[in-house]
C-alpha cells in the first residue's frame, strides 16, 4: 500500500508527541456507546446470533485515529495472532477483490470476527459501533440522509427514534482535523480493516516469522466461519 509510509509516520507521530488525541477518541467513543446503548435499547436490539451479521460486510474507515487506536489493540496481541490476523487479512482483500471482478455481492468474515465477536471490540472504529439502530444524518452537500437499521430493527413496533448521528460525526471529524494538523498528514484514508491490518509494521513482521500451521492457531477457517453465520 503506496499509504503505508506516510501512514505509520503520522500515526507514531500521534502517538509519540499528543498522544491526548487517543484519550479524546476514547471519550468520544465512550460518548458513542452510549448513544447507541440508549437507542438499540429502544428497538429491543440485542446484537447476538444474527445471521446477517454486520461483519460479513464492505465497510470502509477513513480517520487517522481510529487507524492508530486499532493498531493500538493490535500491538497487545501475540505474534501468534497478529500473524493469524495478517493472514485473515489477505483472504479478506483477495475475497473483495475477487466480489469487484464479478460485481457480485460480498459477503466475508471481518479479520478481526472470531466466534462471532470482534476480537477488539473495544477498539473498533465508529461505523462498527453505530451499525445496526435507525439513524439520521445531516450531510452538508446530500442533506437529510436516513437509514432504517438492520433487518432485526425492521420488526420493531416501537415508535421511530432514530439515533441522530450528525453530532457523532462532527466531534469525530473535528478531533481527527487537528489530529492530522499536529503531525502534517494531509491524505485521505479509504480502508477496509483488512488494509488496516496489512499495514501495520508489527502484524507484517508478525507473519514473516511464524508459520502457516501456527497462524491458523486459534481463528476458524473461512469456509467454518461461513457454515456459522450463514
Amino acid at each position: 500500500m503506496s499509504l503505508t509510509t506516510p501512514l505509520n509516520q503520522a500515526a507514531e507521530g500521534i502517538r509519540q508527541k499528543a498522544p491526548d488525541f487517543l484519550a479524546r477518541l476514547d471519550a468520544l467513543n465512550d460518548d458513542m456507546d452510549r448513544r447507541y446503548a440508549a437507542a438499540a435499547a429502544h428497538y429491543g436490539l440485542v446484537c447476538q446470533g444474527c445471521t446477517q451479521s454486520c461483519c460479513l460486510t464492505r465497510f470502509y474507515h477513513h480517520t487517522l485515529l481510529e487507524y492508530i487506536a486499532l493498531w493500538e489493540g493490535v500491538r497487545r496481541l501475540s505474534d501468534r495472532t497478529r500473524a493469524a490476523l495478517h493472514a485473515r487479512a489477505v483472504t479478506y482483500r483477495r475475497a473483495l477483490e475477487a466480489s469487484d471482478r464479478l460485481e457480485g455481492p460480498f459477503r466475508h468474515p471481518c479479520p478481526l470476527e472470531k466466534e462471532g465477536r470482534c476480537r477488539l471490540y473495544t477498539q473498533r472504529p465508529m461505523i462498527c459501533r453505530l451499525h445496526g439502530v435507525p439513524h439520521t444524518l445531516h450531510h452538508p452537500a446530500k442533506g437529510l440522509i436516513t437509514g432504517p437499521g438492520c433487518h432485526a430493527c425492521h420488526s420493531s413496533t416501537q415508535p421511530e427514534r432514530p439515533l441522530a448521528r450528525t453530532p457523532i460525526y462532527t466531534a469525530l471529524a473535528g478531533l481527527e482535523r487537528s489530529a492530522r494538523a499536529a503531525v502534517g498528514f494531509n491524505q485521505p484514508l479509504r480502508l477496509t480493516i483488512a488494509d488496516m491490518i496489512l499495514a501495520m509494521p508489527s502484524c507484517s513482521r508478525s507473519a514473516s516469522s511464524t508459520t502457516v500451521e501456527d497462524q491458523r492457531v486459534g481463528f476458524p477457517s473461512v469456509l467454518q466461519t461461513k457454515r456459522r453465520t450463514g
